[in-house]
């Protein structure tokens, strides 16, 4: 039992969270995938349909987050809506966390954790890497960290409930996000050594594209870190250069 549920009914909400995007629209966003995740956890709670209906209504309205970290809201609904919280309680609540959960999931994850492994399987092939290792390092590397954050995040809501702010605080994400970037910026630089020592690399295509690389090394350096997801920018450089490069040689 958690929160006065069965364990089921708890596990099944996380695992359909994995598809809290599914029915993504204009609408009410991750409102739908939202209230799917909740149903088993409403079933159990709300045994009258007219009860039922009402919860799962106000969980079908407008919620938006970063995926993976919309568990920690999911997981501190579960505990709300077993408590017995009001319905508009559940949705300030809602509202509330919406907002950092979107701004914090969306710098640790698309602008810091996926250009940041993609870099590193870029590095692994770049090397001598097998294509099917770099594939297989970049797969497992990142679900690893994507479904521990999902799992640490609905643990916490679980747990935490309205509380999860103290909880995320602790948890330092942003500084976390700011390490991961440095290890970024690290791997960014043995992808472009491998490039520059390999035979068909940079270096074989003459000094002018040595210089332009040059170039854009300094650009990053001085005004990189005002860009627009200065991580996911540095990896479509990255990726459209190298195509470039491939192309012209």
């Amino acid at each position: 039992m958690s929160n006065g549920l069965p364990r089921a009914a708890v596990v099944s909400a996380f695992l359909r969270s994995f598809l809290i995007q599914g029915s993504w629209n204009y609408r009410s966003m991750l409102g739908g995938g939202f209230a799917f995740a909740m149903l088993p956890t409403l079933r159990r709670l709300f045994t009258e349909q007219p009860a039922r209906q009402a919860a799962l209504a106000r969980h079908l309205e407008l919620f938006n987050a970063h995926p993976y970290m919309s568990n920690m809201a999911l997981g501190a609904a579960v505990k709300l809506e077993a408590e017995g919280a009001d319905a508009d309680t559940v949705r300030r609540f809602k509202l509330a966390v919406r907002g950092p959960l979107g701004s914090l999931g969306d710098g640790l994850v698309w602008a810091t954790w996926l250009p940041g492994v993609s870099l590193l399987a870029l590095t692994l092939y770049w090397m001598g890497a097998p294509g099917w290792v770099a594939a297989a390092t970049f797969l497992v590397v990142y679900n690893v960290g994507h479904v521990g954050l999902r799992l640490w995040a609905f643990r916490v809501g679980l747990a935490h409930g309205r509380e999860v702010g103290g909880r995320l605080a602790k948890a330092d994400l942003a500084g976390w996000t700011e390490r991961l970037q440095g290890v970024a910026s690290m791997l960014l630089g043995g992808l472009v050594g491998a490039v520059l020592l390999g035979g068909d690399g940079l270096r074989a295509a003459g000094p002018v594209w040595v210089g332009v690389a040059a170039a854009a090394g300094a650009a990053g350096l001085l005004v990189g870190h005002r860009s627009w997801r200065p991580a996911a920018v540095t990896v479509v450089a990255a990726v459209v250069g190298l195509s470039a490069l491939g192309w012209l040689s």
